[in-house]
């Protein structure tokens, strides 16, 4: 299957109120406000300044009180503290956000962050007892912690006190620790419950440094770390996390960490013209695969280097980890897909297991594979007599649910719609299929399964002005929640085309409709190169791009169709 057929679906346009309310703004502009929920021109103001949320005051996350009088207590006490992460970048920023804060208190801090093949995920029982060992007094965790129940139980018993702080949904019952930070408890009434792991940690680190007012550090010293987690975490880029990553951009694009510098140079970044995507697509995924294939201490390692040697072999190493794991997950699609379609090429949901399947690494197989057939897919790693798999869905199709309905043959699950790990045993995996496929047959009968592209509004190659690219630049951050703006244009003309990168995937192109004319870039669309019609339609981004020290306007095409004659 080459080129899967999507449906483009332009948002309905502003309404005659909002149009009067921003009439300050151009045609285009005030579109793409109201397509981001804004119709007033004070809201628009706000939201293009990024200002600050009014209540953001940390003291009012419930719990909190208790959490600051138990880390002081440590911090007097010279006690043990363990700031205990998770394994991608939002856990790993986290714990790096809650260590900087400590050291500067001079308190007994370190990070501990599981190993994902040995400890699993979140709190374990190994790992509890491992740190009892070494005489730990405190634990703090961060983007984890908030369903084990068992092991803030165990850790009590072992004589350790425990504070959670975490973003994910709260379970039927709450464990009973010193405190638990999350605004998504039922009972706290903070108001922005969107923040990502990290925001949370922030959260707690800010009320440690207005509490105890250490010198050398200031809370907003800690918003690149901020930054970098929340947009990897793919947390929504409104409210307060859109306050905190433009905050925390701004201090990214003048880098104060050597591991941060030295990882933009990796990737051929320029601090200055620093972006979200940037952290969505280069330094995410250099952090995350140290958690997928070794273990995420190397990325906490870079985030806390202070010697630029040091630094840029870390650099280095999390660089060559990451190619590592770009190839195994090419192997492990590749494999899979020829699995699944053995099988049955047109089961409801694709899956396939394998024992040579890397476990870090089987969700991001599952959502290449969901990309190219547009069905769940499920990936899974044989490890003795269990399974343990990654699930990737579609809108359709809300897998966690259909894993709930099935928790009986089940060992653990969670997730949400669209992702969902689970563990069963090898003999219920087939019953745990049938299931699920039956679930899917019924559930995805006379659909049309295609992905859907939603686009901002249709334009002319002549609204692509410097102005409009301006206003674009002014939505930043944009990413999950609050994505780049995306336009469609009609019966274009295709001047010339070629096919580039590596394996001639891409398709580098220029367009016009007769009076404009673009360069445009067709990522992964290489396969138009032969078979282009005589006019296309478009749906892209406008963005600017950079080679060489000189910058034009291009269109960065996201599908292509051909045009109704």
């Amino acid at each position: 299957m080459e080129h899967l057929e999507k449906n483009w679906q332009i948002a309905p346009p502003t309404t005659a109120e909002a149009s009067r309310n921003l009439k300050q703004f151009s045609r285009i502009a005030k579109q793409l406000l109201f397509n981001r929920g804004i119709s007033k021109a004070a809201q628009a103001e706000k939201f293009l300044r990024a200002d600050p949320p009014e209540l953001m005051d940390p003291m009012s996350l419930k719990d909190m009180d208790k959490a600051l009088v138990r880390v002081t207590r440590a911090v007097e006490g010279h006690e043990r503290i363990v700031i205990y992460g998770d394994y991608d970048t939002d856990g790993v920023t986290a714990t790096t956000v809650l260590v900087t804060t400590l050291l500067a208190l001079n308190a007994d801090v370190r990070g501990f962050i599981p190993n994902r093949f040995d400890d699993g995920y979140g709190l374990s029982f190994e790992a509890l007892d491992e740190l009892k060992k070494n005489k730990t007094d405190l634990i703090i965790t961060v983007d984890c912690g908030v369903r084990a129940v068992e092991e803030a139980q165990y850790a009590k018993k072992l004589g350790m006190d425990l504070i959670v702080t975490d973003h994910h949904t709260v379970g039927e019952q709450v464990p009973d620790v010193v405190a638990v930070i999350d605004p998504k408890q039922d009972d706290d009434f903070y108001p922005d419950k969107n923040l990502a792991g990290v925001g949370v940690a922030y959260k707690l680190a800010s009320a440690i440094i207005d509490k105890h007012k250490p010198v050398s550090i200031k809370k907003e010293d800690l918003l690149d770390l901020v930054a970098l987690g929340t947009v990897a975490d793919l947390v929504p880029l409104v409210d307060e996390n859109r306050y905190l990553v433009k905050k925390g951009l701004t201090l990214l694009q003048t880098p104060r960490r050597q591991g941060i510098q030295a990882l933009m140079g990796i990737c051929g970044i320029e601090a200055k013209n620093l972006t979200a995507s940037n952290i969505s697509f280069s330094i995410g995924p250099r952090l995350n695969a140290a958690g997928r294939l070794t273990s995420a201490m190397e990325a906490y390692k870079l985030l806390m280097a202070f010697d630029v040697q040091e630094a840029g072999e870390q650099a280095i190493h999390l660089d060559n980890i990451n190619r590592q794991r770009q190839k195994i997950t090419q192997e492990m699609l590749e494999l899979s897909e020829s699995i699944a379609m053995a099988r049955d090429e047109n089961a409801p949901i694709l899956y396939a297991t394998d024992p040579s399947f890397n476990p870090g690494v089987v969700g991001l197989a599952a959502s290449r594979l969901l990309d190219k057939y547009y069905r769940p897919a499920i990936i899974g790693a044989e490890e003795g007599d269990v399974i343990r798999a990654s699930c990737r869905s579609i809108s359709e199709f809300h897998i966690t649910d259909a894993l709930e309905e099935c928790s009986d043959l089940l060992v653990r699950y969670g997730g949400h719609a669209a992702a969902a790990g689970f563990t069963v045993k090898k003999d219920m995996f087939p019953l745990l299929l049938d299931r699920l496929q039956t679930m899917a047959t019924e559930q995805l009968k006379n659909i049309d399964l295609k992905p859907t592209i939603v686009a901002d509004i249709e334009v002319k190659l002549a609204d692509l002005r410097p102005s409009l690219y301006d206003f674009i630049t002014m939505l930043q951050p944009t990413g999950y929640g609050n994505i780049t703006p995306v336009f469609v244009s009609r019966k274009l003309t295709v001047e010339r085309s070629r096919a580039v990168g590596r394996d001639r995937s891409h398709l580098k192109l220029t367009v016009t409709d007769g009076w404009e004319t673009f360069e445009a870039i067709a990522f992964r669309q290489g396969h138009w190169k032969d078979k282009l019609p005589e006019k296309i339609d478009i749906l892209f981004n406008f963005e600017i791009n950079e080679f060489r020290g000189k910058k034009n306007y291009q269109l960065n095409i996201k599908d292509i169709q051909p045009s109704e004659m």
